[in-house]
């Protein structure tokens, strides 16, 4: 091989052992290497077609990537739904998935089978009857998945940004694994959005690394902000006592998180590294909050692999230098949020048990959500120079009538985060610092931050299991 296509191959991690995908993305990256400037144009148009004739190419028995969360290329998804009728077995590989999926809806057994690698709305009710399937998996191990072809790709179907004056092509609101799926199909098809904001970083992909292009102006789904309890402030205001100036920062989306940021005032020169970013964090951005001046690594950038919230949101960070999205096997990866000094990694949980273990993404037996990038960032906090992993929850669940300190994890309910990953657990009530303590000093430190109406049953429950004297 060429001493340029090796290196291509070995910085990008994409070598794969099927001889016609490895010759798919061979022919894709000659192709744009012998390209002058401006002739991707030329090669754009000739790509065009309609939703229609660009799903015509998956077959029965075919596996096929979508993007998910805010990107997901619901025009292709209309097209190929309308091909159930000629279709068997096609398997659908993704991850979050927003509102409502027609190839998840009753009746589509058979025909279609998603592959979920963290469940959402969409799919949850499939998942849970046994129309499709759940993959257990830290997020930032998804793209490995492609690479290694441990899930070999046909096809994957992008949301795209239209290109800019070189051809490039944003991956936008969703940067995560959509590069390996794109590097490891056989065929790609970008659906390009004029309303998906051109996000920097490693989140572009080339004209001519896609194979057929459908031009779409549809308004992005969004993710409207609440107003946090006051529950959710309360424990926003406990977390936040745990965040020093200059520390790095990880959150989710949803009232825990924006109470924590609110809370932060007064804090100076925060960084952010996260999985996610929200309009918390835009609006942190603009009261001064947040300016990653102190960040030791990616210092003044704020990294992301996906956005999700409003169109605020969105147009916010459209070209706007201070965001960086990449892949998320680099995002994620523990090493890699370990380089950040100071990271504070605040993830939410369905319920803790009262030796620290961590349920958050199934009620019981029934799935819920996902592994996603918990871990992850938990694991890269703990090893951060001044890190802290932060596990931030309610006390109780069913409007007071559950407590989420719990003596066991529900019958059938998988633990994602283990007792040996945990060492801050925070509630209205408190905060709860697990890490180098024993069995019984855990359970009296989350006995403290539980509900007060549940403290005696828990005290109780304790006993009984021999934590406590």
């Amino acid at each position: 091989m060429h001493d340029d296509n090796q290196a291509m191959f070995d910085r990008g991690g994409v070598w794969q052992e099927d001889a016609a995908a490895d010759e798919a993305m061979l022919r894709r990256y000659r192709r744009s290497r012998s390209f002058r400037a401006g002739a991707w144009l030329d090669d754009y148009r000739h790509k065009l077609t309609d939703p229609d004739r660009a799903v015509s190419y998956i077959r029965s028995g075919d596996s096929v990537f979508y993007s998910g969360n805010a990107a997901s290329p619901q025009d292709l998804i209309d097209a190929l739904a309308a091909r159930a009728p000629e279709l068997e077995n096609v398997l659908l590989n993704h991850v979050l998935l927003l509102g409502e999926d027609p190839l998840s809806k009753p009746g589509m057994e058979g025909h279609f089978r998603h592959n979920s690698m963290f469940v959402g709305p969409a799919d949850r009710e499939a998942v849970n009857d046994g129309r499709a399937d759940y993959t257990p998996i830290f997020l930032h191990q998804i793209p490995r998945l492609f690479r290694e072809r441990i899930v070999p790709l046909d096809i994957a179907l992008l949301q795209v940004s239209p290109p800019d004056s070189h051809g490039y092509m944003s991956l936008g609101v969703e940067v995560l694994a959509s590069l390996a799926a794109c590097h490891s199909a056989r065929r790609v098809v970008a659906q390009v959005n004029d309303r998906m904001p051109r996000v920097l970083g490693n989140a572009s992909i080339h004209v001519s690394q896609v194979d057929h292009i459908v031009e779409v102006s549809r308004q992005l789904p969004i993710l409207p902000r609440r107003t946090a309890t006051d529950v959710e402030r309360a424990i926003g205001q406990n977390v936040a006592d745990l965040v020093r100036d200059g520390s790095c920062l990880q959150l989710g989306i949803g009232g825990i998180p924006d109470a924590v940021l609110s809370y932060l005032e007064g804090k100076r020169n925060i960084g952010i590294h996260t999985e996610m970013v929200s309009d918390g964090i835009v609006e942190a951005v603009e009261k001064g909050i947040i300016t990653c001046m102190r960040k030791n690594y990616h210092h003044d950038k704020i990294v992301m692999t996906f956005a999700l919230g409003t169109h605020a949101l969105y147009d916010y960070i459209h070209d706007n230098p201070l965001f960086e999205g990449h892949p998320v096997d680099w995002v994620n990866d523990p090493w890699t949020v370990a380089r950040n000094d100071n990271m504070v990694a605040i993830n939410s949980a369905i319920e803790v048990d009262l030796t620290g273990q961590v349920c958050s993404d199934s009620i019981g037996p029934r799935i819920y959500s996902g592994f996603g990038g918990q871990v992850d960032f938990l694991r890269g906090a703990a090893q951060s120079r001044g890190g802290k992993p932060i596990i931030a929850l309610p006390a109780t669940a069913a409007g007071g009538k559950t407590s989420r300190i719990a003596p066991l994890l529900k019958e059938g309910a998988g633990v994602v985060t283990s007792r040996a990953d945990v060492h801050y657990v925070a509630t209205e009530y408190g905060v709860a610092h697990l890490f180098g303590k024993n069995l019984r000093q855990r359970a009296e430190a989350l006995i403290r931050i539980a509900h007060p109406d549940f403290r005696d049953e828990l005290e109780r429950a304790a006993k009984e299991r021999k934590l406590l004297p």
